[in-house]
């Protein structure tokens, strides 16, 4: 048994047309997009200037720098004795409320005698610390000396 073989003839494929030239819109849309681009990474900057709080903190002791000239480096050394102050109140009250008698603290007079002998000056030395420690961080490092010159040697 033979079946007929049929054969078709190849489609007839237009020639491809040459490549259509650029639209002159295609520049002006990718200058555009860059200034936006650009754009866009200047208000990025502004806003992680406006977000850096050191950099706040030194212009605002730059500008009273002349009529208070040692008030950063003050704040530097100051800020270390606080921290110890603030952890060593920490410690005693962390210790207080883990100790055996911690259930006491539901007591309202017992509870009220801890409040009095920490809550105010545990408050007060959160406050300072936030008040100073930024000044602090905020301080230059002073330069170091440069080393003596020695004279020429015979």
């Amino acid at each position: 048994m033979n079946a007929p073989i049929y054969v078709t003839p190849p489609p007839i494929v237009p020639l491809p047309e040459a490549p259509p030239q650029p639209v002159p819109v295609v520049p002006q849309l990718l200058k555009q997009l860059i200034g936006l681009q650009q754009q866009q990474v200047a208000l990025l900057k502004t806003q992680l200037a406006n977000q850096d709080s050191g950099a706040r903190w030194r212009n605002f002791l730059a500008r009273w720098g002349e009529e208070f000239p040692n008030i950063g480096p003050a704040c530097k050394q100051a800020a270390p004795v606080l921290e110890r102050a603030y952890l060593t109140l920490l410690r005693e009250v962390t210790e207080r409320v883990n100790s055996g008698d911690a259930g006491d603290l539901e007591d309202e007079f017992v509870l009220g005698e801890f409040l009095d002998r920490f809550g105010m000056r545990l408050s007060q030395l959160s406050n300072i610390l936030g008040q100073i420690g930024p000044l602090a961080d905020a301080t230059p490092v002073p330069a170091a000396a440069p080393p003596p010159e020695t004279g020429p040697e015979s």
